[in-house]
């Protein structure tokens, strides 16, 4: 079957501060970090045995990943599998890209998020640059505060066209119809973001054929939904994979939503779901 895994470990230290961000600025111990790259390489030796299904892989840390060696090495070790469709992180792109240039580029993506008062502008851009020009599937994106809009439209204008730059809704932030147009002006895919999605009852692709997976195996449906299917390495899961309706009555995350069978956001991002990225018109 086609599987895709939301993948998220121990791991939850960032080298930024984010104000908005429920993460910022932790620092991990070495025995946090040493059983996050336990569970890590863990995951990564299911996944490559694992061949019966076709994958798609996302992992989405409560930190900063790239940092740390053993997801880059999972990401490029992940991107060779011929069972792999995709294989993607989240990252503020604080760190090197060269490692890029072992992965298989017609697998692997990057999810970048543009953090505005933690990193130069000019060093953000210049990373963006460095993965255009190695061939790198990436999208970049900000949070949609208005003390951002001008860096957004700054960097909107400099970053090559086909990369495409989304907005997420800031959280708790009610939009007025102008400042919505405003963000739509930059990504005409803002409107999906701006508000929760009404999702109890609705059918999802989440606990079918998209999983969330922790650092101890344990599979849920999606990040958000706390009910557990069973474990991943013993394959009790397998029997709990089957349609059924959000339990929740709003999901207001990118990587909820985009599940939603009530939305058309699997054609919109057809073959770039995972690391955001439309479908060319």
């Amino acid at each position: 079957m086609d599987l895709t895994v939301l993948y998220r470990g121990p791991l939850s230290s960032c080298d930024y501060d984010c104000p908005y961000c429920p993460f910022a600025k932790r620092r991990d111990s070495r025995e946090l970090l040493a059983a996050d790259r336990a569970a890590l390489e863990r995951f990564t030796g299911w996944a490559a045995g694992n061949t019966g299904d076709r994958l798609s892989v996302l992992f989405t840390p409560w930190g900063e990943g790239l940092v740390r060696s053993w997801y880059r090495r999972a990401l490029v070790e992940l991107s060779h599998l011929p069972h792999v469709r995709r294989v993607a992180i989240q990252t503020n792109l604080s760190g090197r890209t060269g490692w890029t240039a072992g992965a298989d580029r017609d697998t692997l993506a990057l999810w970048c998020t543009y953090h505005p008062g933690q990193v130069p502008y000019d060093r953000f851009l210049g990373k963006c640059r460095e993965l255009a020009a190695s061939g790198v599937r990436f999208s970049v994106g900000v949070v949609g505060l208005p003390e951002h809009l001008a860096e957004a439209r700054r960097l909107r204008a400099e970053l090559p066209p086909e990369v495409y730059l989304w907005v997420n809704a800031a959280e708790g932030h009610a939009y007025t119809d102008p400042e919505a147009a405003d963000w739509t002006g930059l990504d005409p895919l803002f409107p999906y973001s701006r508000h929760p999605h009404r999702s109890a009852g609705l059918p999802c692709r989440t606990g079918a054929s998209v999983i969330s997976v922790d650092g101890a195996g344990t599979v849920r449906r999606c990040h958000f939904v706390k009910a557990e299917l069973g474990n991943l390495y013993d394959g009790s899961y397998r029997a709990a994979l089957r349609p059924r309706a959000c339990p929740l009555a709003v999901c207001d995350c990118h990587i909820g939503y985009v599940h939603l069978e009530t939305l058309p956001l699997y054609d919109v991002f057809a073959g770039g779901v995972l690391e955001r990225i439309p479908a060319l018109p």
